[in-house]
């Protein structure tokens, strides 16, 4: 199954919130959504969702249009968090998953089963209020994802979760994609982005900037990140003809240069120098790439 979205644009009055988007989301893939707030991507689910219609083009499930026949088949976990605070967690989210065609005695087994693994078993019959954020963070995604979507639209999956319980959510959302479900995945953590997704595509005003696969899109970026460690003062790598920017993160230099010649060149002067603890060169970061091309750093 593959979700196709074709010369998409939509327009409110004179305002054009998307323009021209084409992309496609094959099953099995989890696909990068990014882009800084106001460019389009939150225009972009509710067209697929069927919140919204098109002004141009067409947006398909499994080459039929999106209506409320299949609509069932979607799962979304919006940036904005929708759960009625003074409902018990079982009765709200079974219900939610009754409207989606579920039967209640399995939604209850499913939520069970999810709760159990997410370590909250104890949740069922509490009531969202009463929960930590990070906790009703955990509910909202199972709220999206219990009636067993075939798509499934992530946006700011992780967002309030400590290092642990997103290393559990990232391990449900794996195995949901391994297991045939395709993924829109939209962060502002661009490290999730790389370590989740195998393509991308990042919006910017409404339009596609950056789009294919990220082994493609950093090759084509063709700047490099060099990481320099040493026992001396580094700060006259700015200096030197290829480098683009200069960062001091903790006791470290890292570099952005031109292209792979110029690490060379920083060797070679580094060496004259003293010791030098460590010398590495990168691939550009997500981050890099994005900054590049939305020309702003995210907030």
């Amino acid at each position: 199954m593959v979700l196709h979205i074709e010369n998409v644009t939509k327009r409110f009055g004179q305002f054009t919130a998307v323009d021209n988007l084409t992309l496609s989301v094959p099953e099995r893939e989890m696909f990068g959504f990014l882009g800084a707030n106001g460019a389009g991507k939150t225009t972009t689910f509710r067209m697929i969702l069927g919140l919204l219609s098109t002004t141009e083009g067409d947006i398909t499930w499994n080459n039929q249009k999106i209506t409320y026949e299949n609509s069932n088949e979607i799962g979304y976990l919006p940036e904005e968090r929708g759960l009625y605070p003074k409902l018990k967690v079982e009765e709200q989210l079974v219900y939610l998953a009754r409207l989606k065609g579920m039967e209640k005695k399995l939604a209850k087994k499913e939520l069970e089963e999810w709760l159990e693994r997410f370590n909250v078993p104890e949740y069922m019959n509490k009531k969202i209020e009463e929960l930590s954020k990070g906790n009703q963070q955990k509910i909202q995604f199972i709220a999206a994802v219990l009636h067993r979507p075939k798509l499934l639209i992530l946006d700011e999956p992780f967002s309030g979760l400590d290092p642990v319980n997103v290393e559990l959510l990232k391990k449900s959302v794996i195995e949901l994609k391994e297991k045939g479900t395709s993924i829109i995945f939209s962060s502002h953590r661009m490290d999730h982005v790389e370590e989740l997704c195998n393509h991308l595509c990042i919006m910017h005003h409404g339009q596609p900037v950056v789009h294919g696969s990220l082994k493609d899109i950093k090759r084509a970026f063709g700047k490099k990140n060099v990481i320099v460690q040493a026992d001396f003062d580094l700060s006259f790598l700015e200096n030197i003809p290829g480098v683009v920017k200069l960062k001091k993160i903790a006791d470290k230099m890292e570099l952005q240069i031109e292209n792979e010649e110029v690490s060379q060149r920083i060797f070679h002067e580094l060496g004259q120098k003293g010791f030098v603890r460590q010398f590495a060169l990168e691939e550009p970061s997500l981050n890099d790439i994005f900054i590049e091309k939305v020309g702003a750093s995210y907030e």
